[in-house]
């Protein structure tokens, strides 16, 4: 065997062991949780209380609520990132509106029990509409969030739905993140974001930033136009910029949807997210 072959060889056999390896550890690139136990609701936002649900696989997660006199719920699903003490400036922002908030974290962030995947997220996103009850209830998705609040949607119908940043799928997200892997080949998660939304009977608002590098905005504007949803363009926004957090146009485009389900008088959506599947044991229940 020439010198040349085996270097070859070597090489093909150092490529296959680094993508083995990418397929066995990849949820640790998607995923990117702050597992640290977060402070008492209360610590962080006045009059807000600590709860907790079971999801159908027997996982019992923690999530702050944050009353107010609107008629409408906002359920916030974060991005892959950190956990709910960082989306407590949205619930802030928001309540000063007089929206109740729940602040949910996935398995695995913010102290909870489990490792994500995208089933396991779609569980926990189930049990916590649940512990909402009947009324109506708009979903809020950040990011890889929005991909988790589409999903739901079609399995416990909203009253309305605020994508924020959203991608078309994982894979398209992902191939910007990492170009010179073959990500769509290697993906166990898929989050079918464009292919799942125009199933979405309620109404849809799509926010995002001109300036995103991790979720280009040409993702965000195909999900838009397969949802044919009203769009908030936030001009040379990135993807961690604090106006896609609390920003006016952001908050706005919640506090106008509530307005619109609120005007509707129509509690359709949250009526049938508590059908139900068994195992959402709530306590602390709003």
């Amino acid at each position: 065997m020439t010198t040349l072959a085996r270097t070859a060889l070597v090489v093909a056999a150092v490529l296959i062991l680094l993508l083995g390896l990418l397929w066995v550890f990849q949820r640790r690139l998607i995923y990117l949780p702050d597992t640290a136990p977060v402070p008492p609701a209360a610590a962080v936002l006045p009059g807000a209380r600590d709860v907790t649900f079971t999801t159908r696989d027997g996982l019992r997660l923690s999530a702050w609520h944050v009353p107010g006199d609107h008629d409408v719920t906002v359920l916030v699903m974060g991005g892959n990132a950190g956990n709910r003490l960082h989306r407590a400036p949205l619930a802030r922002a928001l309540a000063a509106h007089g929206l109740p908030v729940l602040l949910m974290d996935y398995r695995g962030y913010g102290g909870n029990p489990g490792s994500p995947t995208e089933e396991g997220l779609l569980l926990d996103a189930e049990a916590a509409r649940d512990l909402l009850g009947s009324g109506p209830v708009i979903y809020f998705g950040e990011s890889l969030g929005a991909a988790v609040a589409t999903g739901l949607a079609l399995r416990r119908p909203p009253d309305g739905l605020v994508l924020r940043s959203p991608f078309t799928d994982l894979a398209a997200a992902g191939q910007v993140n990492y170009p010179f892997l073959p990500v769509r080949a290697l993906l166990r998660d898929r989050f079918p974001v464009a292919r799942d939304v125009p199933r979405v009977k309620a109404p849809v608002v799509v926010v995002y930033g001109t300036g995103d590098t991790i979720v280009p905005p040409d993702l965000s504007r195909s999900v838009a136009a397969a949802a044919r949803a009203t769009t908030v363009e936030v001009a040379g926004a990135g993807h961690n910029d604090l106006v896609l957090l609390n920003g006016r146009e952001l908050v706005a485009a919640v506090v106008d949807l509530a307005g619109r389900v609120r005007g509707t008088g129509d509690t359709g959506g949250g009526t049938s997210g508590t059908g139900g599947t068994g195992g959402t044991g709530g306590t602390g229940r709003p």
